[in-house]
């Protein structure tokens, strides 16, 4: 297990619930932790910390030169750490969090008891597949996009991974939020699109041994089925879930459907 990172790196974080079982829920880029915060009012027992990743929320500005997926691997698991005093814990991850959730559970055997990823982006799972080069053409174009007009590249990333409302319908705070840190997203690309912790190294993730809820939306990007298609070949015990009428950012829009899934899932484990 890695060793707990000093008092001081630890990030901010939300609460909910004070049930006797922990969990750690890790949030998608341009989010913050609140965006966990109707699942956890619909989740019996528990007691859910939801940190702010680097360069959001509360959180200080990721300062462009650390690898942003190890940093904020680095200060999760400060947090899960500190959670687990007592034993496992239930760790949670949407999208880019989901990664680094996955990333936790690799690194550190026995530090988790159930694992539920919400489509998780690692796209380097599923290369060999025509989502893949589909996916590229926008995903590692974005830098350029971005130099050139960030407000337009925001919102084209935002439509193909938002809530489904256009950027521009969007109050202004969440708006000016999201392009404001909408440089996050290729900066995640080295961890994301190079695999460059080395998730998919042979045997790693056929090592994971805690129960896993994979859950995707029915409307969601076509490269989540198959990342999903991917892991779910290497990874037992597996439990796959669709909520058809939901999109990527279904911890926001269906958390009724999301925790309903996950209480059964905690049950089991």
């Amino acid at each position: 297990m890695s060793p707990s990172p000093a008092p001081a790196d630890r990030s901010p974080a939300r609460k909910w619930g004070s049930g006797p079982r922990p969990i750690l829920a890790l949030h998608c880029a341009l989010a913050h932790g609140g965006a966990w915060a109707d699942l956890a009012q619909n989740l019996q027992g528990v007691t859910l910390t939801a940190p702010d990743h680097p360069g959001h929320g509360r959180n200080r500005d990721w300062d462009g030169v650390q690898d942003l997926h190890q940093q904020a691997t680095a200060e999760a698991l400060a947090h899960a750490h500190d959670l687990a005093k007592d034993g496992p814990i239930d760790l949670f991850g949407h999208s880019f969090g989901g990664t680094l959730a996955l990333r936790i559970a690799l690194e550190n055997p026995g530090l988790v008891r159930a694992l539920v990823l919400v489509e998780p982006v690692l796209f380097a799972a599923a290369r060999a597949t025509q989502s893949f080069a589909q996916m590229a053409a926008s995903q590692l174009n974005l830098a350029q996009a971005i130099a050139a007009d960030r407000e337009a590249a925001a919102a084209s990333f935002h439509a193909e991974w938002g809530t489904g409302e256009a950027l521009a319908d969007l109050p202004e705070r969440p708006r000016r939020y999201i392009t404001e840190r909408i440089h996050l997203i290729p900066a995640a690309n080295p961890g994301l699109v190079d695999d460059n912790a080395h998730l998919l190294r042979p045997e790693g993730l056929e090592s994971l041994k805690v129960p896993v809820l994979l859950v995707e939306g029915g409307k969601s990007p076509a490269i989540v089925g198959a990342i999903h298609d991917a892991l779910a070949q290497r990874i037992t015990p597996l439990t796959r879930a669709k909520i058809d009428d939901a999109g990527h950012m279904l911890p926001l829009t269906h958390a009724k459907a999301l925790a309903a899934l996950v209480q059964t899932h905690l049950a089991k484990s």
